[in-house]
């Protein structure tokens, strides 16, 4: 007896949950947005598919290069500006250009997109300063970037949209990236209380592995293969060639195994900065969906099990 009517309720409540999310806003044509790291991956492609879906985009580009490209494959509308995330004074300027585009109507949103990768490797390998210039992009550049732009979004009672990672969830490798995204979870979630009365939603997407130019694999590479000669022989014979050679190869396992399908992500954003009812995190890609979120909740010794089992291995040695 019960059954069926728990199942009916399901049911009505799945239809609920999909009509609510299904709600989009009106006069999408009328709202900016600001998108950073917009040369290449996801920001690129945001960038193309808010310009076709009718909002004013501004797009923050590192290079000229990067720049005149999505210019030509856009509107008249989208307008880009060269800013580095890390340059507060470039970051200061960018602010003050988007308020004089934007005016009294606000900045609707603002996508912190814009990361720094190529820094995987065992965290006793590096230094403060391969772990700083990591969270000087990925962390500091977007607490810097959301600080300068908040009196805009709140005047539009607008959407920020800041772009984690499964490693925000699960700490599944060494160096700063990990760090960096753990901290974009905490600095997204205090500002989404912070802002909640002021009409300002905020939303992180935490994608799983995609094809984008930071899962190409030489750089990556090349970072490990600089980390390796530079360390000191006492730590090269502790850890041993074989573990730095499983340690290069089960990177490039990783990295290789990305999905290509980039619109996953992409639809997020666009959701995240066009439904009436925004979900507060995003979880694209099955390997994020169906394995690492689901790990993340497990205890603690379970998942530290399952992340190493496959890992490069050392021999203990007990004296």
């Amino acid at each position: 007896m019960w059954l069926p009517l728990l199942l009916l309720l399901f049911a009505l409540a799945l239809v609920y949950r999909w009509y609510r999310q299904s709600q989009i806003l009106e006069n999408l044509s009328d709202k900016y947005v600001l998108i950073t790291g917009c040369d290449s991956g996801f920001g690129n492609l945001a960038a193309k598919q808010l310009d076709r879906r009718g909002l004013k985009v501004l797009a923050a580009c590192l290079t000229e290069k990067g720049a005149e490209e999505l210019k030509k494959e856009t509107s008249s509308r989208l307008q880009t500006v060269i800013l580095d995330v890390t340059d507060s004074e470039r970051v200061k300027s960018a602010a003050e250009w988007v308020s004089s585009i934007v005016g009294n109507a606000g900045l609707w949103g603002l996508v912190n997109n814009a990361a720094f990768g190529h820094a995987f490797a065992p965290n006793e390998w590096q230094r403060k300063e391969d772990f700083a210039k990591v969270l000087n992009v990925n962390l500091l550049g977007l607490v810097d970037v959301t600080l300068n732009l908040l009196p805009l979004i709140r005047k539009a009672c607008g959407r920020i949209v800041n772009v984690s990672s499964l490693a925000g969830r699960l700490s599944n490798i060494g160096g700063g990236y990990a760090l960096s995204k753990y901290g974009v979870e905490a600095f997204s979630d205090s500002l989404r209380r912070e802002l909640r009365d002021f009409g300002v939603k905020v939303s992180i997407i935490e994608p799983g592995a995609f094809n984008t130019p930071l899962a190409v694999y030489e750089p990556h590479f090349k970072n490990l293969e600089r980390l390796w000669n530079n360390l000191p022989a006492e730590k090269k014979k502790s850890y041993g060639e074989q573990y730095y050679q499983q340690y290069a190869k089960g990177l490039q396992q990783i990295l290789g195994s990305g999905s290509p399908k980039l619109h996953m992500v992409t639809d997020c954003m666009e959701h995240a900065l066009t439904a009436v009812y925004p979900w507060t995190r995003y979880s694209p890609g099955w390997d994020c969906k169906l394995y690492y979120i689901p790990l993340s909740y497990l205890p603690t010794a379970v998942s530290d099990y399952v992340l190493s089992a496959n890992g490069p291995k050392i021999a203990c040695k007990v004296e």
